[in-house]
């Protein structure tokens, strides 16, 4: 895949279904604390709009999206993005797909004036940790064992990057 054949943009009211497809299909219970989300469900709501989405579409069909929104409605907080939502179609996974959306989530908060890019992944998500730390986020906590998921303790990584001097 040469950098001309994906297009990273954002999603509009009419790849909501496409999109819930990938969402249904990519959910994982290695990268997920919620249950399946059934693929007939609306994806967007009130709280979850298209403008918060960049997609990755490749020869006409969305293969991937990321999601970032400000973590909580504070002013106070509003130099802080946090991604909220990785995921790349199984047949296109080792293409860099995830890190072309993680690069380009960053580089739209810094258009937006954030400093801070923040996420969080389960400690078991070794492949999604490597993704992170590839795009320069450090680990700056845990909370250990704070899910119960498939029978086994897993821990809440959080992970940030610095968009800003």
């Amino acid at each position: 895949m040469s950098d001309d054949d994906l297009i990273i943009r954002t999603a509009r009211s009419e790849d909501e279904r496409e999109l819930a497809v990938l969402n249904h299909a990519a959910w994982s219970v290695r990268s997920d604390v919620s249950p399946r989300p059934p693929v007939e469900d609306p994806l967007f709501d009130e709280r979850r709009t298209p403008g918060q989405f960049l997609l990755a579409v490749l020869d006409g069909r969305i293969v991937g999206y990321v999601r970032q929104v400000p973590p909580t409605p504070l002013a106070s907080n509003r130099h802080v993005r946090q991604i909220q939502g990785l995921a790349v179609d199984g047949t296109v996974r080792g293409r860099g797909i995830g890190r072309r959306l993680v690069e380009a989530a960053c580089e739209a908060a810094r258009a937006e004036g954030a400093r801070r890019m923040t996420l969080r992944v389960l400690g078991w998500n070794a492949p999604a940790r490597r993704l992170y730390e590839g795009c320069g986020f450090v680990v700056e906590g845990s909370l250990a064992e704070e899910f119960l998921i498939d029978g086994q303790y897993v821990d809440d990584i959080w992970m940030a990057r610095r968009l800003a001097g």
